[in-house]
């Protein structure tokens, strides 16, 4: 899969633009729209709860602990920039990193 620009590695930190879609039917990881990747919640937008309940799902989804995310901007917003510790597992359109070790764990 080629590299996308909604997404880069530092290191085995997942750093991913995402353009949030809050108050949706369900919890969702969707496609890519430019350079962000679509996630939906369920929660409304009220005072970045719905970011607070994306970063609860995200944690689910790469199976890291809620405190291996960093929402670096947009907490009030659409728009919003996270950065993932040590993801152990992968939506099909990220790619490992390149020093990563391959392996099943890597790939949802």
């Amino acid at each position: 899969m080629k590299k996308s620009s909604f997404y880069k590695w530092e290191g085995d930190t997942l750093v991913l633009n995402i353009l949030g879609t809050p108050g949706a039917s369900k919890d969702a990881i969707g496609k890519v729209r430019g350079n962000q990747l679509k996630v939906s919640v369920t929660q409304p937008p009220r005072v970045g709860r719905a970011t607070d309940h994306m970063v609860r799902f995200l944690a689910d989804e790469f199976d890291v602990s809620r405190s291996d995310i960093e929402v670096v901007f947009g907490r009030k917003s659409v728009n919003k920039q996270v950065r993932i510790k040590a993801p152990s597992r992968l939506p099909g359109c990220i790619e490992p990193p390149a020093t990563a070790l391959p392996g099943p764990a890597r790939i949802k």
